[in-house]
């Protein structure tokens, strides 16, 4: 993680960009405090596909049926 002073981040902004698009994290220091963080923005992951699943997962024959252990509060 690099700090830099508001300053010289006006100063030399072309090259705080090339840092952060490398991956770095470019911290914004203004009266030697922390104010602003310059990080790369994530790509987003691959997109979910619809039925990508299928077969993978299986319901009991039984799913449906009462439960043992409620049927004192089913009657």
């Amino acid at each position: 993680m690099h700090q830099i002073d508001m300053h010289e981040a006006k100063l030399h902004l072309a090259d705080c960009i090339d840092i952060a698009l490398g991956g770095e994290e470019i911290v914004i220091l203004q009266d030697d405090q922390p104010v602003l963080k310059l990080v790369r923005v994530s790509t987003s992951k691959a997109h979910r596909k619809a039925g990508s699943a299928k077969g993978l997962i299986t319901m009991a024959s039984d799913f449906e049926a009462p439960l043992e252990d409620f049927r004192a509060y089913m009657q």
